[in-house]
């Protein structure tokens, strides 16, 4: 009677309960009756002492943990449904929840582990035990070996299929997961969690608009599912629907608010709209809630206005003084420490912190600085005015894409706010889907295999290279919502696809945002980056970096002269009239003085610079750089004539 008239089943349980007082099976009933009525605070009540009493029943924790997170009680509930698999651990459904609980709570590993364990126990076949025992010991090459295997006997068995694309999402290869999921729904479309797990694989490709689909259908079987509604809020950030993520947020943390990672994604969306206030309290709830979480702590930092405490600064070293805490907040920390000490101008400490956060960043990762050089020495090679000559009029003729690019914290997000500040042009965010063609077009299946980009761009031809602009058009469509005739894609690596964007969209305009190579190499090693920028990290790999971006642009100066208009950040901050105007000729619109109050525009803006650009002009960050010249000698070495040359260019470049 449960699932359909809980009220008969709860008068069931009771009439035994007279017969048979504190009959345990009998008060598990009841308490389940009153859960599935809506009262899970009443089935805590009757479970907590059946739980102690029963201290090795596993069924009364499940349904313990179960009913304390419905009753908002997350750390609670996940205890209980701890202690439940603990007991039991082929519970399959203790260790979705439990994945589900511990991902809001901020342990991630411990998600990881949970979901890998009810994979492993929602079967039978000790094929796919083995494989999921593996998964969860983190042995991804033994789990897939094992799946391949037995897909190559059994090609539609589907969980297999969705266990390989746990491996391929755990490995980041989203597109190979993508596949397999999509066909695991082809075989078995009511396979609930593969839907789930096709939803974050489309929302980590930045395909938020396909994930909403995926998600829609999930909520409407189960509208209250926590994860779903997280995953909801994600996806309409990353579409840029601020206001109807946090119209989403504000109901899920009543309902569950004891998540501090749900705290600070709403802190994220409340800072792109401006609430400030609003975003600090949000950051605020979720360190009480966990004083580890260094994201939470930099996210603070990140305000670049905001000024941390005597109380925050000693909060932060406490933190950093114990042994328990992950790498990736210990580093959020140490950026964050850094930053609270240059307010103070405590130059030497700070840089220290920064110094630790970034090694410990740069360790994480496998950026390759000779691959940069040699992308951009392919790239001269090919890109020569022969080449373009050949190709006149290949590509979509749309005009509509302006490209900021050139280095992050070069003042690409003023250049974008300005411009944004037209009537004519919408402004959007660093769109990852330039860099995402490209790497198709690379057609690299390993990080250490040799990619075929930009190279076989040669052999394309018209219909292809205008099929490559309109499919760039078609990715970014969804970001556009005001529907101007231009709009802006800001993000900065795309100095390295100069040559493609000329090829598929010849009218595209290219606007390169370069700031003094000091102020803004060490303004990238104080940032922390979510993602793709991986030569920050280090000193002399920035040195590089910025001298191939000044060799490479160089290049097509010469090749594709006037194709690029470049703004330094000095000559903005001197005298933003004459900028502005320069800036407007070049994208063929007339003037409109709101670009000079570009600070009253209250647009959502997605970076760093937020804060800073809802302010106007100031010159605070020209020189903040030489406070810690004594320790910049590897950058300066790095930049080589860069440095001397600016803003020209050395004549050897």
């Amino acid at each position: 009677m449960l699932p359909t008239r809980p009220d008969l089943a709860e008068a069931q349980a009771r009439a035994i309960l007279e017969a048979v007082p504190n009959h345990p099976a009998a008060v598990l009933l009841l308490a389940r009756a009153r859960r599935y009525q809506g009262d899970a605070g009443q089935a805590v009540a009757l479970l907590e002492p059946l739980a102690r009493s029963q201290p090795k029943w596993a069924a009364a924790h499940l349904d313990l943990g179960l009913s304390r997170i419905e009753a908002g009680d997350s750390r609670g509930g996940e205890r209980a449904l701890t202690q439940a698999v603990k007991l039991k651990p082929d519970l399959s459904a203790a260790w979705g929840v439990l994945a589900q609980q511990r991902r809001m709570l901020g342990d991630s590993a411990g998600a990881d582990e949970a979901q890998a364990r009810q994979l492993g126990c929602a079967i039978a076949d000790p094929v796919l035990m083995e494989a999921g025992a593996a998964l969860a010991g983190g042995q991804l090459a033994v789990a897939e070996h094992s799946l391949r295997e037995l897909l190559k006997a059994r090609p539609t068995e589907v969980a297999a299929i969705r266990m390989l694309a746990e491996v391929a999402t755990r490995l980041g290869r989203y597109e190979d997961a993508e596949g397999l999921l999509v066909r695991c729904l082809e075989l078995a479309p009511g396979f609930t969690p593969a839907r789930h797990n096709l939803a974050i694989v489309l929302y980590r490709q930045t395909k938020a608009a396909l994930a909403l689909a995926e998600i829609e259908t999930l909520l409407a079987a189960d509208a209250a599912n926590p994860s779903y509604r997280n995953l909801q809020a994600a996806a309409l950030s990353q579409l840029g629907e601020y206001a109807r993520a946090i119209e989403v947020y504000e109901p899920l943390l009543a309902d569950y608010p004891i998540q501090p990672k749900g705290w600070m994604s709403y802190g994220h969306a409340l800072k792109t709209l401006g609430r400030q206030d609003d975003a600090i309290a949000a950051y605020r709830q979720a360190l009480d809630q966990l004083p580890s979480l260094g994201e939470a702590w930099w996210s603070l930092a990140n305000l670049k206005t905001f000024r941390f405490s005597d109380a925050d600064l000693a909060a932060m070293r406490s933190q950093l003084a114990r042994r328990d805490i992950a790498d990736e907040d210990r580093f959020h920390l140490e950026f964050s420490l850094g930053k609270a000490l240059e307010d103070r101008a405590e130059y030497e400490a700070s840089f220290a912190s920064y110094a630790a956060a970034n090694a410990l960043r740069k360790q994480t990762l496998d950026y390759d600085a000779d691959e940069t050089s040699a992308h951009l020495s392919r790239s001269q090679a090919l890109f020569t005015p022969e080449f373009f000559a050949a190709r006149a009029g290949f590509g979509s003729p749309a005009p509509d894409p302006i490209f900021i690019l050139g280095l992050p914290r070069a003042g690409s997000t003023l250049i974008e706010q300005i411009l944004a500040s037209h009537s004519q042009i919408e402004g959007t965010m660093e769109l990852p889907d330039l860099p995402a063609i490209a790497k198709r077009l690379g057609g690299r299946s390993r990080r250490d295999a040799p990619s075929a980009y930009p190279d076989m761009l040669a052999d394309l031809d018209a219909d292809a290279a205008r099929a490559l602009g309109e499919e760039y058009l078609a990715r970014t469509a969804p970001q556009r919502k005001l529907g101007r005739p231009l709009f802006i894609d800001k993000m900065p690596n795309n100095y390295a696809h100069v040559g493609l964007i000329h090829l598929i969209l010849p009218n595209a305009r290219i606007i390169d945002a370069r700031r003094h190579p000091l102020g803004c190499c060490f303004s990238g090693f104080k940032q922390h980056f979510a993602r793709g920028q991986g030569f920050t990290y280090d000193l002399t790999d920035l040195g590089r970096y910025y001298a191939d971006y000044v060799a490479l642009m160089a290049h097509f100066d010469a090749v594709l002269p006037g194709r690029v208009h470049r703004v330094t950040y000095e000559a903005m901050v001197a005298d933003p009239e004459t900028q502005v105007r320069a800036l407007l000729d070049y994208c063929g619109l007339p003037f409109e003085a709101g670009c000079l109050k570009f600070y009253e525009n209250d647009r959502a803006v997605r970076t760093a610079s937020s804060e800073q650009v809802r302010r106007p002009i100031f010159t605070d960050g020209l020189d903040q750089w030489k406070h810690y010249e004594p320790w910049l000698g590897p950058l300066k070495l790095a930049l080589g004539a860069v440095l001397e040359a600016y803003p020209g260019v050395p004549a050897t470049t």
